[in-house]
């Protein structure tokens, strides 16, 4: 997730809606030319437990082909999108896309998993060019792209009021995502203390924001979510303020960063709520089991999913907090790491056919 301009109108993958070595030899027709855990949600296996304010509703959908895999074999590839999917340019490189494009011909469902709002992940979505399922807001809305919804776990708009005061010290970070696409999705009181690029997004984003101040007065409805954003040193503060703020247990904490950036971002969702919480409700609902799932990322908020998924893949790029748990390390994104990671399962379940 990259705040800058060659977003476009497109935001980066945190709260807004927006955020080789295991191999070897890299593949043929490859673009490759040659601790302490900071979350605070609960255990995904808690993952089918619903929240009062989580909705969720079970669309009709076609199951896996007679294409599909053998039971013990991937049937669900599950990627990140900013710093995985998508390339430095903020694109989807051809052979990540072709590596999509064949595990879906496969038999493979594909889902994407994001920090992004549902409305700014769809561009990316669509460029896949067959049917899929988002989980965006880090969890916190499952929808298709034609905009099902089979799950929504929203923060109790009480419980936000709550976490806003707490934060006092933090208001001109603050911001507020709600699920709708109109004027008042992004909530803010103002612009003075984000970073520069922050600004720069919102600016071209315009459509959506609503200055409130105070910010609470926005909480006519349950928010998606609270984000606090803001340069490292800024945000370690704040992170030290929302672990002594004695609200352990009822809200989860993630975090994403880029510290050649200074930038870093915290979201702040209902309790239990996370892209693992996600991922493995939508694999159950599917009949997957959890070494059925593939995923693949790059960032602290994908450590939940990355914990789920019997078949865990990091970028080559990866933070720091994700290289030192056992999990297969891909190519980065600049050198087509999702096809690299695509390619290790399903070429070696083609060659079981």
């Amino acid at each position: 997730m990259a705040l800058s301009d060659p977003y476009g109108s497109q935001p980066p993958e945190a709260g807004f809606g927006f955020r080789a070595s295991g191999f070897g030899k890299a593949q043929e027709g490859l673009c490759d030319p040659g601790r302490k855990h900071i979350c605070h949600n609960e255990s995904v296996s808690n993952a089918n437990g619903r929240s009062p304010t989580a909705e969720a509703r079970s669309p009709v959908l076609q199951k896996p082909d007679s294409r599909s895999p053998k039971p013990a074999s991937v049937r669900l590839i599950a990627s990140d999108i900013d710093g995985t999917l998508l390339n430095p340019q903020f694109q989807i490189s051809n052979d990540d896309l072709a590596a999509l494009r064949r595990a879906h011909d496969f038999g493979l469902e594909v889902v994407l998993v994001t920090g992004r709002r549902h409305t700014f992940a769809l561009p990316i979505a669509k460029q896949l060019g067959f049917d899929l399922w988002l989980i965006s807001s880090n969890g916190a809305v499952t929808r298709s792209l034609a905009g099902e919804t089979f799950h929504r776990d929203l923060m109790p708009r009480e419980l936000c009021r709550e976490l806003c005061g707490t934060m006092q010290d933090f208001r001109g970070n603050t911001v507020l995502t709600f699920d709708k696409e109109s004027k008042g999705a992004i909530v803010l009181e103002h612009l003075d203390d984000l970073n520069a690029s922050i600004r720069r997004w919102l600016e071209k984003n315009m459509a959506y924001i609503e200055f409130v101040v105070p910010i609470e007065n926005a909480l006519a409805s349950d928010p998606v979510q609270a984000m606090f954003c803001g340069s490292m040193e800024r945000m370690s503060h704040a992170l030290a303020t929302l672990e002594a703020n004695g609200m352990q247990g009822r809200i989860t904490v993630l975090r994403t960063e880029y510290p050649e950036r200074d930038l870093s971002m915290i979201d702040v969702l209902n309790a239990g709520c996370s892209k693992g919480h996600a991922l493995e409700r939508w694999a159950a609902h599917r009949g997957y089991r959890r070494e059925q799932v593939m995923a693949i990322g790059d960032n602290h908020n994908d450590v939940e999913m990355l914990e789920f998924a019997g078949r865990p893949f990091i970028m080559g790029n990866a933070c720091e907090e994700l290289r030192d748990r056992g999990w297969s390390v891909t190519l980065s994104n600049d050198r087509c790491g999702v096809a690299a990671a695509v390619a290790e399962v399903v070429g070696s379940q083609d060659s079981q056919h």
